[in-house]
């Protein structure tokens, strides 16, 4: 991840536990969307590190109407900021219409907070338009001397912008996550590694790649495993299982390599099938 400066560190030790006092007082208040749109802006000048007068801005037309702010720096918008009441929890509907906004402008990432709750959402452009969790946070919880809830906070800094911060992180959420992980866990090449390791315990034990899996459905939670989540999540480990199948034929091809290299119980093309998964 990347490396928080010092500097943007002081700023958050001084101005992280000055804005919860004024949103637990507006929060007393119930103040509205208005006001918290203004607090959010003082926000983001103060934690965040933009210029409100030139880089925050309340003027960016979508199709007739305005989203609530959006970031915008060397003239390109960074990201859009829809903001609700204080007192609003923040719903999937608040979220379809920020990212409507996001995709009517081809602008990628997608804030949605009410000052006190945060989400990030990064846009996938695909038919129809959808959209993943990057980060959430509940900025009354953030501990201002925390190196993690600062890791957190530079994603949507000016300087986080400067260093790729949120890619960074997105990227490292799409591999890190649970739904890969089962993904992994399901796949030929780890079945087969606990196949081997059954028979260590037991040789007279005989038993399948597929048996391991079909038992594996049993250990690993439902919503791990089913939903749209867990598809993409195969795909994705196909994908990468096919890619290093062909790479290895490309080598047993091109004659020997001097060592020895695993096989791979399929060779099937680069889908879900390459990792043993049904299609």
């Amino acid at each position: 991840m990347a490396t928080v400066p010092k500097r943007v560190a002081d700023r958050f030790k001084k101005h992280v536990p000055a804005f919860q006092r004024v949103l637990q007082s507006a929060r007393v208040r119930d103040v509205n969307e208005s006001d918290t749109v203004t607090i959010v802006t003082d926000m983001l000048s103060t934690v965040f590190g933009y210029d409100k007068y030139s880089e925050i801005t309340s003027e960016q037309a979508i199709r007739g109407t305005f989203c609530d702010l959006a970031a915008v720096v060397d003239g390109e918008t960074k990201f859009l900021i829809e903001v609700k009441a204080i007192g609003l929890t923040l719903k999937e509907n608040h979220l379809r219409q920020a990212v409507g906004y996001g995709a009517n402008q081809g602008i990628q990432w997608v804030v949605l907070t009410n000052g006190i709750d945060w989400e990030i959402y990064r846009l996938r452009f695909e038919k129809p338009i959808d959209y993943d969790l990057v980060c959430s946070m509940d900025f009354l919880t953030l501990n201002s001397r925390k190196k993690d809830d600062h890791a957190k906070l530079f994603l949507l800094c000016k300087e986080g912008l400067a260093k790729a911060a949120i890619e960074e992180f997105a990227a490292r959420t799409q591999i890190l996550n649970r739904f890969v992980l089962a993904a992994l866990i399901q796949s030929d090449i780890i079945a087969n590694v606990l196949r081997r390791e059954i028979r260590r315990l037991s040789p007279d034990v005989k038993v399948s790649a597929d048996e391991i899996k079909d038992l594996l459905g049993d250990v690993l939670k439902r919503d791990v495993v089913e939903g749209e989540a867990a598809v993409r999540a195969r795909r994705q480990v196909g994908r990468a299982a096919g890619k290093m199948l062909r790479k290895r034929q490309s080598k047993a091809a091109a004659g020997p390599s001097g060592s020895p290299v695993d096989t791979i119980d399929t060779e099937q093309p680069e889908s879900d099938s390459a990792a043993g998964f049904p299609q």
